[in-house]
């Protein structure tokens, strides 16, 4: 296993993590009242959201090629 593909797999497990916190946090009720007044999300779910999205991503691409 080559250093990249352990990199890979290091993001994308990180990033199914910090997706997950994102979608709990999303689901508080806390956020949900946020949510309702304002709008939006508050600015550490979305960062959980964006940086999880990011990381999984980057972990699939770097598993799916091997460059």
């Amino acid at each position: 296993m080559s250093k990249n593909q352990i990199i890979g797999i290091v993001l994308l497990v990180v990033g199914v993590i910090l997706l997950y916190f994102g979608y709990e946090a999303s689901q508080s009720v806390g956020e949900q009242v946020v949510e309702g007044v304002s709008g939006s999300f508050t600015d550490s779910t979305v960062w959980y959201l964006v940086l999880g999205a990011a990381a999984t991503i980057g972990g699939l691409a770097m598993l799916v090629f091997k460059r």
